[in-house]
């Protein structure tokens, strides 16, 4: 039941409406607690490192790879799903600097800009030479006069926009996240949603390739190449964009981040198809939504959605049974699962509290057993060559 039931219900009758008020306050405040505040899953298992994993210098044939391989990702502060408070975003990302983080990723698209606002004025006092921004380009936004139609961002920015794949798009983009963020430079920037799940595409996304490949790609080729950033590649929900840059014609990316595709509950494509034809053209890869969207932290959405695909709760519940009987819990297990490939540069799952970003910090530092793979490998819940942290 979400808040516009409780509110019906309050309304629904005549005793109900004279009850409305404290109905409804205590069920807001439900709703809150479930929403808002966010669960948190306490970490499990000896910890034994002193901080965060980082990356040494790229090796050679690897076009980039940045120096911090744990981040925070920018949904949330986004108001995804749910609000949060600009208090509350700011706690969490003052819970996330003092743990250590030093690489944040956020698009224009969060909050309709309203995610690339609380960071940066997060990082307007920190010396820039200390962290690392990635952000996104693919749609271009303007002021709305109207009121934008309700989605899965909450209380998101009045500003509407239009998907610009071209060189302009992506330069207008850029420049318009500099200035959201009070930034001169950007350290990585994606370009966003370009792939076959993205209905909302004006045309086939084959066509919207092309547009990019021909324009985006070649501006932030130039970016790059004017020092306005470091590295660029994709940020997608599935993989063809990516594998057609790195085996067509065209600029080859630096570093792609791979949403909902990495996982310990689900990586198979990813490890058998996608991997080996990026990492044959020295791309590096960014993973996101290491939880699959908080599924493995303990929440009952998967990828985005409530509806959770055959056998995903069942495999859950199984890997959280492993972990038990191995002294750590299912969180630590998938966050360090989804770094372990030598492909992967960093991983950035969300939060929406300071206790879950502390939380995803700690487990980073635990010391997992080996009987622990060896038994998800022996009962067939990864891969047998899926790499494993050592």
């Amino acid at each position: 039941m979400d808040r516009r039931d409780f509110l019906t219900l309050a309304a629904g009758t005549a005793v109900a409406t004279a009850l409305a008020p404290a109905l409804v306050r205590a069920q807001t405040s439900a709703f809150e607690a479930q929403t808002v505040q966010g669960t948190v899953m306490p970490t499990l298992g000896k910890i034994t490192g002193t901080s965060l994993p980082s990356n040494g210098p790229a090796e050679n044939g690897v076009r980039y790879r940045p120096p911090f391989r744990f981040g925070m990702g920018g949904t949330q502060i986004g108001n995804i799903f749910a609000p949060i408070s600009d208090a509350q975003a700011q706690a969490t990302l003052d819970a996330a600097w003092d743990g250590g983080v030093r690489l944040f990723d956020t698009s224009p698209y969060y909050g309709h800009g309203l995610s690339e606002h609380r960071l940066g004025t997060f990082l307007r006092t920190k010396p820039r030479d200390q962290y690392l921004v990635s952000t996104k380009v693919g749609r271009v936004f303007h002021p709305s006069r109207d009121l934008l139609a309700p989605d899965f961002w909450a209380e998101k920015l009045n500003f509407s926009y239009e998907y610009a794949y071209t060189a302009e798009g992506a330069r207008r983009s850029v420049e318009d996240s500099l200035q959201r963020m009070g930034l001169s430079s950007i350290d990585i920037v994606y370009i966003h949603d370009l792939g076959p799940d993205n209905v909302e595409l004006p045309q086939p996304w084959t066509r919207s390739y092309e547009t990019a490949r021909t324009g985006a790609m070649v501006e932030l080729e130039r970016m790059r190449n004017e020092g306005l950033i470091k590295a660029w590649g994709f940020g997608i929900n599935r993989p063809e964009a990516a594998v057609l840059a790195a085996t067509g014609d065209g600029p080859t990316p630096d570093i792609v981040l791979l949403a909902c595709q990495y996982s310990i509950i689900d990586h198979e494509e990813a490890h058998t198809k996608t991997f080996p034809a990026l990492a044959a053209k020295g791309i590096t890869v960014t993973v996101g939504t290491p939880l699959n969207d908080g599924f493995l932290g303990g929440r009952n959405r998967y990828h985005f959605s409530d509806k959770l695909p055959a056998g995903v709760v069942e495999k859950r519940a199984q890997l959280a049974e492993v972990a038990k009987r191995n002294g750590i819990d299912i969180r630590t297990a998938a966050l360090q699962f989804a770094g372990a490939p030598s492909i992967v540069s960093a991983i950035v799952p969300g939060s929406r509290v300071p206790a879950q970003v502390e939380a995803n910090i700690q487990s980073m530092k635990v010391s997992i057993p080996p009987a622990f793979w060896e038994e998800l490998r022996e009962r067939k819940l990864i891969l047998p060559d899926a790499p494993v942290p050592s």
